[in-house]
């Protein structure tokens, strides 16, 4: 048991601090039960942070302020990339990230092909993963898919000129090919939306 702690230990320093693991990382050095062992242990000692059922943080530290978590999106993306699956942002984080809202989400949610699970970031902040069925995760563009996200939680008829502004801003920067494959995914009146403000570009 120690000798799996140990060499656990040794294996996480090697690393830089913010990285994220994962428990199966660890199952050379030892049995599930030793491993689960040492994990816990080093949880206790904060020298880990449990996110989530078998995800685990090494975390920054600074001396004023504590820990410094990773931001949602860079927990999110590691997740997706380490199971092979997709994801995509909604609601209020879609909002912040086009720069319609000043407020940050404490509770993000991604839809995703993968295993459904709560990640804590903190003491403040949540992902939620929510399963989804394929056709909603086939949008191509980052832009035009934040786009879509946001429309959605504003909802039909509530968009604001200074929101359609913005929108138009961003969508500047997203390939035309991808807009023309995801806005044939949209809802027809998100799909209207954005035709209407790239007819021009």
């Amino acid at each position: 048991m120690q000798t799996t702690n140990n060499d656990i230990l040794v294996y996480i320093k090697r690393n830089r601090r913010g990285k994220i693991f994962f428990a199966d990382e660890f199952r050379k050095f030892g049995n599930n039960e030793a491993v689960r062992q040492a994990l816990s242990r080093l949880c206790r000692k904060n020298f880990l942070i449990r996110l989530s059922a078998g995800i685990y943080l090494y975390p920054k530290i600074d001396h004023e302020i504590g820990i410094i978590y990773p931001s949602i999106e860079t927990v999110a993306q590691t997740i997706a990339k380490r199971e092979k699956t997709r994801m995509i942002p909604t609601g209020a984080y879609a909002l912040n990230a086009l720069g319609l809202s000043t407020q940050v989400p404490a509770k993000v949610v991604f839809l995703t092909d993968g295993t459904a699970r709560i990640v804590n970031v903190g003491k403040r902040a949540t992902i939620r993963f929510k399963r989804t069925v394929a056709k909603n995760l086939s949008y191509k563009g980052k832009i035009s898919l934040l786009t879509i996200s946001a429309l959605k939680e504003i909802g039909k008829d509530k968009v604001t000129d200074e929101q359609l502004q913005k929108i138009k801003e961003a969508l500047q920067h997203e390939g035309h090919g991808n807009l023309m494959h995801d806005t044939g995914l949209a809802p027809v009146w998100i799909s209207n939306i954005i035709s209407k403000l790239i007819e021009n570009e």
